[in-house]
């Protein structure tokens, strides 16, 4: 069996609170991995997304007591697709077979790792790791969380189900991801587009080992509405249904007037027509922010800015 060289990318904001049992986890698990021949060579690479606390004085204080350390200080905050994306990229030109990408806050499984690796050296270019359940979470996020995933598969979305953005992927998935130009990134969703032998792994998520989350729900929102409109036109698709099904009704309701009229009747048409207003105003305002929505990220990929600045680095 071939061993490979592996690099772990770990995105980080504001995480000074759980480096130091990250990398005393990872490092030990890079050193069994090693001694156990899985791996030939391990390293670990911190991806600092502008954060505003040590975060980055303590990478590099931790690259300089242990060399498997590596860091990349971006010059602003991107958010986190983008700094994963930064530390993919790297690794997609280095020497490394393979990159696992995980969260600095410990809540994966890193013990499933070892099977990744196994599953990369039978020549698998993609290993996701998949939650069994979420007990972990409170009612609303678990949910929420499940809603979210269903919608994205009608919405025609290639996604795996519970997995987030832990996952292993072999130098070529690598460099054909780094080719996509997009900048409103969804890597959940572009990952299983590229095509190559995949499988999962199982495991239970952990609590935060320290530290707040850095996905509240506005951002969780906000992530989700990206995931959704950078994947499908199917909302768009469903404003045509809608406004067809509105002119439908509104034609319904001209006829019945007509005819109320032309009867002598007197037509009740204030409630009807204040409800149909407000409800009409409020369908085309939303249809116009589900377009807008498209429009925005138009504009985005339009002006083809660089998805980020590299300020420091250490130990690359």
């Amino acid at each position: 069996m071939n061993t490979i060289k592996l690099v772990i990318v770990v995105p980080c904001y504001n995480e000074e609170e759980v480096l130091k049992e990250t990398t005393r986890q990872l490092s030990g698990l890079l050193a069994l991995m090693e001694n156990e021949g899985r791996i030939e060579d391990g390293r670990i690479l911190y991806v600092d997304d502008g954060s505003k606390d040590a975060t980055w004085p303590l990478i590099e204080q931790l690259a300089g007591a242990n060399p498997c350390v590596m860091g990349l200080k971006l010059a602003h905050n991107v958010g986190h697709q983008q700094a994963l994306w930064a530390g993919l990229e790297w690794a997609a030109d280095s020497r490394y077979d393979a990159a696992v990408s995980i969260d600095a806050d410990l809540q994966d499984d890193i013990n499933v790792i070892p099977e990744m690796v196994d599953d990369c050296n039978k020549g698998i270019d993609i290993v996701y790791g998949v939650r069994k359940e979420r007990k972990t979470d409170t009612f609303f996020k678990r949910h929420t969380a499940q809603l979210f995933y269903k919608l994205m598969r009608t919405m025609g979305g290639d996604i795996v189900y519970n997995h987030a953005d832990f996952r292993l992927m072999s130098r070529r998935t690598l460099q054909a991801l780094v080719s996509y130009p997009e900048r409103n990134l969804f890597l959940r969703g572009i990952v299983p587009t590229l095509g190559y032998p995949s499988a999962s792994v199982y495991y239970d998520r952990k609590e935060r080992f320290a530290g707040e989350s850095k996905y509240p729900l506005t951002k969780m929102l906000n992530f989700a509405l990206d995931g959704i409109t950078s994947f499908s036109v199917k909302p768009l698709r469903l404003i045509t249904t809608a406004g067809l099904v509105f002119m439908l009704a509104s034609v319904i309701a001209i006829i019945y007037a007509l005819s109320a009229f032309a009867s002598g009747q007197v037509f009740p048409g204030w409630t009807s027509l204040l409800i149909s207003v407000w409800f009409i105003g409020g369908a085309i305002l939303t249809a116009i922010g589900v377009i807008g929505e498209y429009v925005g990220k138009i504009y985005k990929e339009v002006k083809h800015r660089p998805r980020y600045f590299i300020e420091k680095e250490v130990n690359l």
